[in-house]
């Protein structure tokens, strides 16, 4: 079965790794996405980068759609998620095809 991701990007409150703050509003928000996806059967949470005013946070599973629908609120309620998108991957290969999407 082809692989599938959501990978998402938020913004972070300063131009390098993000305050304390930061990082424990984004802990949280991973342990709830990560809750949630096991739930629901519908992947992988598969950790974060850091970096660079950003944190980007990779999700994978064998369908992208249900992946993000299975997030998507809890990407809504989380106010340091503001602003951010994600791209969803419908393969595992170079050519696959993207989506951007945002909340």
């Amino acid at each position: 079965m082809v692989e599938q991701a959501v990978i998402v990007h938020l913004r972070l409150s300063d131009n390098s790794f993000g305050t304390a703050k930061d990082r424990r509003v984004i802990e949280d928000l991973e342990d709830a996405m990560e809750r949630v996806v096991e739930q629901s059967l519908a992947g992988e949470f598969d950790g974060d980068e850091f970096g660079q005013g950003e944190c980007v946070m990779y999700l994978y599973g064998p369908d992208a759609d249900v992946l993000f629908s299975v997030i998507e609120e809890l990407l809504k309620s989380c106010e340091l998620a503001s602003g951010g998108f994600a791209i969803k991957r419908y393969g595992d290969d170079a050519d696959a095809k993207s989506v951007r999407v945002s909340w």
